[in-house]
Formats: structure tokens, sequence, C-alpha cells
């Protein structure tokens, strides 16, 4: 597959990838500085901020809001912490209509403290996700169920291939249902999305031998987001040792020919967890380097 370098102004920001040394409003106004047009927030910096304050910050900026982070971490020991997870999501939900988010963002959850039962792990997954995708439809809100890496299906997301995340979308939003508008990332219209899709990482899916054909199975409905980073070898922590674009083994390139292929035209949202690296570095550096290596590799 031949495939053209990115266009620099589909870039958006993930605010994991500077969390620890910028709180939100200057991770808005360096994405304003920097000329990253988007913008994905994290519940805990949007809290700080307060979401009125930080959509009227985002709107002043120009910027798109590509996603929330995050929904889900739906299975719990027992009802009421079921109920509290579902009631959480909901929340999540309004504040993600408010921002103008293009979607919600689920982190699944694994199995409950204690527990062996995956199956059961999965199965509240599902009901959680039922229960909350009618607030998700009356809000205009998409939500996207993010696939993560196999080795996070004990703690953080008991689904963990493209191919598991949309069984769900299919078993619960038969067709697409409830479709509505979204942009491509030059201001246009593109393809509309179904309520409930993907966000595809390819940090946790690039590994996948079923790849190619569920990204084509998924198409521009269900495609909601695309996140990029890189795998380093050797890994030196499960969870906060991503690699910024061009230092792993993740074709990016191909991977967005793939989603692009299927009909997505949104942004890409750098995500990157790196406490031993990215997180050490001061943010504007960091920024710069994501959108020259943006343009390079993907």
């Amino acid at each position: 597959m031949s495939v053209t370098p990115a266009d620099p102004r589909a870039l958006s920001l993930n605010t994991a990838t500077v969390k620890v040394r910028w709180d939100l409003a200057r991770m808005i106004d360096g994405c304003a500085r920097h000329g990253i047009r988007g913008i994905s927030p994290w519940r805990d910096k949007l809290a700080e901020l307060g979401v009125g304050e930080a959509a009227r910050r985002i709107r002043a900026a120009g910027l798109t809001v590509t996603g929330l982070c995050r929904g889900g971490m739906f299975p719990a020991a027992d009802e009421a912490g079921r109920r509290a997870a579902i009631d959480d999501n909901r929340r999540a939900i309004d504040d993600a209509a408010e921002l103008g988010a293009q979607c919600l963002v689920l982190v699944v959850g694994g199995m409950p403290a204690g527990s062996k039962d995956l199956a059961g792990a999965r199965a509240q997954v599902r009901d959680g996700i039922a229960a909350v995708l009618p607030h998700a439809r009356a809000a205009g809100v998409p939500l996207a169920i993010e696939p993560l890496h196999p080795m996070y299906a004990a703690d953080r997301a008991c689904v963990n291939t493209l191919g598991q995340a949309l069984d769900l979308c299919d078993a619960l939003d038969p067709g697409g249902a409830g479709v509505h508008a979204r942009a491509a990332a030059d201001g246009g219209a593109w393809a509309p999305a179904a309520v409930l899709g993907v966000a595809l990482d390819v940090y946790h899916v690039w590994w996948d031998p079923d790849l190619d054909a569920q990204v084509a199975r998924a198409g521009a409905a269900r495609l909601h987001a695309f996140h990029v980073c890189d795998w380093l070898v050797p890994t030196r922590d499960l969870l906060e040792d991503r690699g910024m674009m061009g230092d792993g083994v993740i074709d990016l390139r191909r991977l967005r020919g793939l989603v692009e292929a299927a009909g997505y035209r949104g942004l890409h949202e750098c995500e990157i967890f790196s406490s031993r690296d990215w997180w050490q570095r001061d943010p504007d550096e960091v920024l710069a380097t994501m959108k020259a290596r943006h343009a390079a590799h993907c």
C-alpha cells in the first residue's frame, strides 16, 4: 500500500501526552501556539478547570475536540459498584456533549479485584454499555470502545481486539442506529458515524493478524477515533513506556492508510504515556517533536 505523508493539519493532542507538567488551560494554549488543530482532554484535567470554562477556552482557540477520555470501567464486584459506574458514564457523556466532543472513549475495565471470571467481566461490559447507550444517543455523543492490548485484560480492558469491540457494536447498535454528521480534517463533511463505534489506538492493535479485515469491517461509520504513538523494543513498563512516532516498530503510515481506505477522515490523536522520557521534557518541546514526527512517520 502506497500512502502519502499525513496532512499536517490532521493532528490532535491527547492531553495524556503532556499531563505531568501542564494543566488543561496550558494544553489548550499550547495547541493554539503550535498550530495543532485538535485536543482530547482527560477527565481529571477537565474537572480541575471545569467543563464550562474548558469548553469556552477550546472554542475560543478554534480546536476540535476529538474525544473525551475516558468512560468505561464497567465491571464491579457488586451491583452498587456497577450502578456507580453507569452513573459516572452518564456524567461523562454530559461533559462530552458540553465540550462538543466527537466521541467519549470507553476503556471498558477488566475483572473486579479478586475475580478470575473473564467471561463475566465481558458480560458486565456489554450490559454497562447497553445501559448508557440511550443516554449517549439522546445527547448526540458517540461512544468509542477502545480495545486494549491483551496485557491489560485483567485490570484495564477485557475487550482486547478490534473484532471483539465491533462484535459489541453490532450486538448493541445494529446498523449504526442514530447516526450524526462528522467533520473531516479539512473542515468538510464526511461519512456519518454510528452512535457506538471504536477508537483505534495503534499501540493496542498493531500486532493483530486480523486487523486489516476488522478495520475494513468497521468502516467510516464505526471508526470514531485514531490514536498514534509507537511501540518501543524493549518496552520497559507495561503502561508508561510508549514511544514517540518513529521511535518504535509500528508501521504507522500503513495503519493510517488502512483507516483512511475504510473511510476515516478525522484527526490523528497523539497519545503517549512516557514516565521515563516524554513526561519529563518541556511540553513545548514535546508538541514540536510531535508535529515533526507526525509529518515524518504518519
